[in-house]
């Protein structure tokens, strides 16, 4: 009986953050059209009107503002006192072949949509990015994930507490692969000789079929110079899903070529450790990955060479390539 009710409280809340999903996605709120336009004038037009790729990039972007403006409006007792929503929505296209597997084609999404209405604290996060589960190291790109169909999307309210320059608190609860969850998240930042700094980030979350898990990650950089950085992240996370701890250890060096491109040496390695297999290596990445903006400042394309030796292949080499494209699309009421 309670079996029941908690699956029809969590097939209503995927329903409702999916209403919200597509409702960021298509034009549809003619209300909240008239309301940006009052505040607006006009929506802006790409000089061009033959450009069909600001066009496109236009129509994206004022879509998901005004479902936020039109949201956002829900919260705000003053009329007389409008403030604007910003949004930031990234689309990816990645195909990234190897060997003995040529057919990986993914597409990731990430929207954040700032509610200032709500204390100017809220965001609302909607997402197909593991990273959104704190499977994955900050700088890790997709391709190195093989949990690929564990991959899962995920809606969620994320309350944000700053509490100094160095240090805040984030709250999130939402749903995710429709399993609703909770999170908190603590960073501390520390820096010294303007050179070193250093970040410690605990996290505890909890899934309604998953249970309460934990992940800690710390991250050490050293600035070799103003073009130039050494990154260390250590990352460990346990959960009652799965025995034992999940652990990633990643060196990289990032190195910042001009204002439209960069790059990132990488060398990763991951596995567990105190489960029924006791410590195992899972696999290693080595990678180099350049990342430029051409055509236009909003779309960005990234190539990515590299060589892994998984533990499902027998620690092989296995040499791969990942070519992705990523548009950035982001709006406020001052743009």
């Amino acid at each position: 009986m309670f079996g029941d009710e908690l699956s029809r409280l969590k097939a209503m809340s995927l329903l409702t953050l999916s209403l919200f999903a597509c409702s960021c996605l298509a034009d549809q709120q003619e209300t909240a059209n008239v309301e940006v336009d009052s505040v607006e004038n006009t929506r802006q037009q790409p000089e061009n009107s033959d450009d069909w790729m600001e066009q496109v990039h236009d129509s994206i972007a004022s879509g998901v503002y005004q479902s936020a403006y039109w949201f956002d409006s829900f919260f705000n007792d003053n009329p007389d006192d409008q403030k604007m929503p910003e949004t930031k929505a990234r689309i990816r296209l990645a195909w990234a072949p190897r060997s003995r597997d040529f057919a990986e084609f993914k597409a990731r999404f990430r929207l954040k949509v700032h509610l200032p209405h709500l204390e100017d604290r809220v965001d609302l996060i909607l997402s197909d990015d593991s990273n959104e589960v704190l499977s994955e190291l900050p700088l890790e790109s997709s391709k190195n994930n093989t949990d690929f169909e564990q991959e899962r999307f995920s809606a969620a309210i994320r309350y944000l507490e700053q509490k100094n320059d160095d240090s805040l608190m984030d709250y999130r609860l939402g749903i995710s692969g429709g399993d609703i969850f909770t999170r908190a998240r603590y960073q501390q930042s520390y820096q010294w000789f303007d050179k070193h700094s250093l970040k410690l980030e605990p996290a505890l979350f909890y899934f309604l079929d998953d249970g309460l898990g934990a992940r800690f990650l710390l991250e050490y950089d050293y600035q070799l110079s103003a073009q130039s950085q050494f990154r260390f992240d250590y990352s460990t996370r346990g959960s009652g899903a799965f025995s034992g701890l999940r652990w990633k250890h990643g060196f990289y060096h990032l190195r910042h070529w001009s204002d439209q491109s960069a790059a990132i040496w990488a060398l990763q390695i991951e596995g567990q450790r105190n489960g029924e297999r006791g410590f195992v290596t899972e696999n290693t990445t080595l990678s180099y990955r350049y990342r430029f903006s051409a055509i236009k400042d909003w779309l960005f394309f990234e190539v990515e060479p590299f060589l892994e030796w998984p533990e499902a292949d027998n620690y092989k080499t296995t040499p791969g390539i990942a070519l992705r494209i990523e548009g950035h699309f982001t709006k406020s009421g001052s743009s």
